[in-house]
C-alpha cells in the first residue's frame, strides 16, 4: 500500500486530501509514523522528528494515528486478495505476498489479477498500491518498491539478471544495514556484484548465510507463500507501547507494565497459549533499546504472574535514562492450554481472569481491570510489524 496510514487519513477526511500530512503515534509524541506523498515531496520522511519535518515543510499537518482504521482497512484489503487466490501471506499491515499460479486459468494472467485488485481497492477505499510481479517472493518484493505510487513492475525470468545488475544490495529484503556494510568491505555494492562474488568467500565470512546471500544476489528464492492457516505456531506473545512522555518514576513505569501484562495475558488466554519465559523490553530517551528475560518454573498466561515477573526484571535494572518505550512478552509457549489448575488458589485466579475476559469481550477492552489502572489511557500506540488480521498476532488496537 502507498503511504498507507496517511492515505487512509486523507480519504476519511476530505480536508486533508492533496495536502502534506504526517501521521504520528500519539498526541504527545512527535516522531512521524508515515507521511503523505505531498509531504515527501518536501523531504519529510518516516522517523523524522516533528521540528525537523516542520522545517522542511512549514505547512505540514500532523494527524494522530487511528490504528483501528488501519487494521480494519488492511483486513478488508486482504479479503479482496483472497477472492483471487487462497495463497495470501500477510507480510505486514500494508504488504502481502500472493501466489497466483493456480489462478491463471481462471483470470487469464497475473497482470489482469493485479489490475482487478488495484481497481477494487481504489473503488472501495480510494487509496492506491504498488505491485511487483515476479517468479518468487524476493523479486516480487523488490519490484513492488520500484514504482510508487500506484505502480506495477514486472520481472520475468529472462530479465532477472538485467534488473539486478545495478540494484543496490540494501534494496533486497533481508539485507540490513550491517550486512550491507560488511558486504561493502568486499567491494560489493550491487546485487549483480553479489551474485558474481565467490560464494566460498561469502561462506567463510557469513557461515551458512553466505550461500543464501549468493542466491539472493542471483535473484533466487524458493520460499513458498504461506497462508495464515498453514503458518507455524507462534513462538511468543508480546505487546509494547511508546509512552506519551518519557518516564523516570518507577511507580509510573510499573503501571504501564501492569497494563501491558494484562494485554499479553488476555491475548494468550484467548488463544489458549501459556509461556514459560517473560521478557521485558526497555527503550531509553536516546533510542537505546535492550531486553531482559526471566524463566519461570511453570507456564502461565495469568496477567498478574506475567506482571510480577516483569516487575522483578525491572527491579534488577538500574535505569540510566528516562524510558521512552516498554514491552512485555511471553515465550517458550505451550499451545492448546485448556485444563484448569489443580490447586484451589490457582484455579480461583484462572476463573477470575476468565470472568474478566468475558466482560471485556462483551463491553470493550479494560471495561473491567485492576483498580490501579482505572482512568488510565489504554491501547496500542504503534502497530507491531508482527500484526496479522487473525490469530494470536491480531492485537486489539485503539
Amino acid at each position: 500500500m502507498n503511504a498507507f496510514f496517511a492515505s487512509v487519513e486523507q480519504q476519511s477526511n476530505p480536508e486533508l486530501r492533496g495536502k502534506p500530512i504526517a501521521v504520528i503515534g500519539a498526541a504527545k509524541r512527535t516522531v512521524i509514523t508515515t507521511c503523505s506523498y505531498e509531504a515527501r515531496a518536501f523531504g519529510v520522511k518516516t522517523g523524522m522528528n516533528s521540528w525537523e519535518a516542520r522545517q522542511k515543510c512549514p505547512q505540514l499537518i500532523f494527524v494522530v494515528g487511528n490504528n483501528r482504521k488501519y487494521t480494519y482497512t488492511s483486513t478488508q484489503i486482504i479479503n479482496i486478495m483472497r477472492d483471487y487466490t487462497p495463497l495470501v501471506e500477510v507480510f505486514s499491515i500494508d504488504e502481502a505476498f500472493l501466489d497466483v499460479t493456480g489462478s491463471l486459468a481462471m483470470f487469464g494472467s497475473a497482470e489482469r489479477i493485479v489490475y482487478l485488485i488495484k481497481a477494487r481497492i481504489k473503488h472501495q477505499f480510494g487509496i492506491t498500491c504498488s505491485v511487483g510481479i515476479a517468479p518468487n517472493k524476493l523479486l516480487a518484493k523488490l519490484a513492488s518498491d520500484m514504482q510508487k505510487p500506484d505502480g506495477l513492475t514486472i520481472v520475468t525470468p529472462e530479465t532477472v539478471a538485467q534488473v539486478l545488475e545495478r540494484v543496490p544490495i540494501k534494496d533486497l529484503c533481508g539485507i540490513g544495514a550491517k550486512t550491507a556494510q560488511q558486504l561493502g568491505s568486499f567491494g560489493i555494492k550491487t546485487c549483480g556484484e553479489l551474485g558474481r562474488f565467490p560464494v566460498d568467500i561469502l561462506k567463510r565470512k557469513f557461515g551458512s548465510t553466505g550461500e543464501k546471500l549468493h542466491q539472493m544476489g542471483l535473484g533466487a528464492d524458493d520460499s513458498p507463500v504461506i497462508p495464515e492457516e498453514e503458518a507455524e505456531e507462534v513462538k511468543s506473545v508480546g505487546h509494547s507501547t511508546t509512552l506519551d512522555k518519557d518516564l523516570t518514576e518507577r511507580c509510573d513505569i510499573q503501571m504501564y507494565l501492569l497494563q501491558l501484562s494484562e494485554m499479553v495475558g488476555r491475548r494468550a488466554r484467548r488463544y489458549q497459549v501459556a509461556g514459560k519465559t517473560v521478557t521485558l523490553t526497555v527503550r531509553y530517551q536516546d533510542f537505546t533499546t535492550f531486553s531482559r528475560q526471566q524463566s519461570r518454573a511453570n507456564h502461565t498466561n495469568n496477567s498478574e504472574e506475567i506482571y510480577q515477573a516483569a516487575l522483578k526484571i525491572l527491579n534488577g535494572i538500574d535505569l540510566a535514562q528516562p524510558v521512552r518505550l516498554l514491552g512485555v512478552k511471553i515465550s517458550g509457549l505451550r499451545h492448546h492450554v485448556e485444563q484448569l489448575p489443580l490447586f484451589p488458589a490457582e484455579r480461583k485466579k484462572a476463573l477470575l481472569a476468565g470472568a474478566m475476559d468475558q466482560v471485556n469481550n462483551k463491553f470493550g477492552d479494560f471495561a473491567v481491570t485492576f483498580g490501579s489502572l482505572l482512568g488510565r489511557d489504554t491501547g496500542a500506540k504503534v502497530i507491531s510489524p508482527a500484526w496479522r488480521p487473525e490469530g494470536v498476532r491480531n492485537v486489539e488496537v485503539e
